[in-house]
């Protein structure tokens, strides 16, 4: 799951900043490196840990949970890509100095098979832990991990995402039964598109969960939720393909978004098909842009959206149309108002947006694989693009986890 060195590092920074040890959890919830009769294995504390540890991927996040009565314990799960490799414990602790709940504990534990003695011993070298402590304790593991490994943990990106969008749908519907609003408005419609139009990837995710959630109040049935979700899609493509013909790639992606929304069997999976689908629209009119028909200056927006990442050349750019270096600049000037270095950094911005909104990653890591000279260079540039530094756009578009991790 994590080389000899990696898992070394991460132990030593972890006590030497918490004073708790870390150790690798199997998928099953075995503590990897300690022998199955050790009481931390014993059965029915590798169920709770497997369970937790489902729940970490499930949220796409650290999770926290009681290992047994009185006793909490918090798992980060260790994904590569879509591959969930297991977790890593953050140790066990009291959250109350009380010598009822440590005897409740051992009894627990005798219970489940472990001798009285052995029992005893392992609650009572438990350090009293502030309950309100473990978050960060949490978060600082998870960091540190995925920051040290460089792993895209994409199952939980997604995940995440799934749970924000479901967090934030429930909470319109619970607005919408309260006011008895039932299905949702042209109005609406065209305000989703015109946030679409200016980038607003943010803006247009959560005005799309309203949507879904005015669809759910007016029919829960999956079927008219499946049909109400094609008519919008149909809609966006039929608006954008209007506004400017050169997007009309875009009706062939429809028909794959139609085949997905059909084929998932319930309200969740079918809300993250058409998130995933407005992702990709919203990616694609922000690229590409409205009322930009020249084929010419098509053929360099496809090229710096392709390429946007290194530093090519503007005889690179000219090369793509044939034309010369001066007339591909004008050109682009004159039919988008933006010049090409204009468009290269909206494109880079963009995409830093985008990850300080949906990962972790440091600013170092963002102005390296998005092309910037230094993190200096990238801040720079991005407060004079955005209106304010990546710290505090981060923090600003931060949503407070919900209280479902709580022991």
């Amino acid at each position: 799951m994590l080389s000899r060195k990696d898992i070394t590092r991460i132990r030593s920074e972890y006590r030497r900043r918490y004073r708790l040890e870390a150790d690798l959890v199997a998928i099953d919830g075995t503590v990897v490196e300690l022998p199955p009769a050790h009481i931390r294995n014993l059965p029915i504390l590798k169920s709770a840990r497997k369970d937790g540890l489902q729940e970490s991927i499930r949220w796409g996040e650290p999770y926290s949970f009681f290992l047994t009565p009185g006793v909490v314990s918090w798992i980060v799960p260790l994904v590569d890509g879509d591959n969930a490799l297991g977790g890593l414990s953050g140790g066990e602790v009291l959250p109350h100095d009380d010598p009822q709940e440590r005897k409740e504990a051992a009894n627990y534990l005798v219970t489940a098979g472990a001798p009285r003695v052995a029992a005893e011993e392992f609650v009572g070298r438990l350090p009293i832990w502030p309950q309100s402590r473990t978050p960060e304790t949490a978060d600082w593991l998870f960091r540190r991990i995925y920051a040290l490994t460089g792993w895209a943990p994409a199952l939980l990106d997604r995940n995440r995402e799934n749970a924000l969008q479901q967090q934030q749908i429930a909470e319109e519907i619970h607005q919408g039964k309260i006011s008895g609003h039932r299905g949702y408005s042209l109005e609406q419609e065209r305000a989703l598109l015109a946030l679409i139009r200016v980038g607003d990837r943010g803006g247009a995710r959560r005005e799309l969960n309203r949507l879904l959630a005015r669809v759910f109040v007016y029919s829960s049935r999956l079927p008219l939720v499946q049909a109400r979700m094609i008519e919008l899609l149909g809609y966006l493509v039929r608006a954008a393909v209007e506004d400017n013909p050169i997007l009309d790639p875009l009706v062939e992606r429809h028909l794959q978004w139609i085949e997905r929304v059909i084929s998932t069997k319930d309200f969740e999976s079918a809300c993250a098909v058409l998130r995933e689908a407005l992702d990709e629209f919203t990616d694609y009119i922000c690229l590409q842009g409205f009322n930009r028909d020249n084929i010419h200056v098509r053929r360099v927006l496809n090229f710096l959206a392709e390429n946007y990442t290194r530093n090519a050349r503007l005889d690179e750019v000219a090369a793509v149309t044939g034309l010369s270096r001066f007339r591909v600049a004008h050109l682009v000037k004159e039919c988008t108002g933006k010049t090409i270095l204009q468009h290269l950094k909206r494109l880079r911005i963009q995409k830093a947006r985008s990850w300080l909104e949906e990962t972790d990653k440091d600013f170092t890591a963002i102005a390296y694989e998005l092309g910037f000279a230094d993190q200096s260079h990238f801040i720079r540039h991005f407060r004079e693009v955005v209106g304010v530094t990546p710290a505090r756009y981060r923090r600003a578009s931060a949503v407070p986890p919900a209280e479902r991790n709580s022991p």
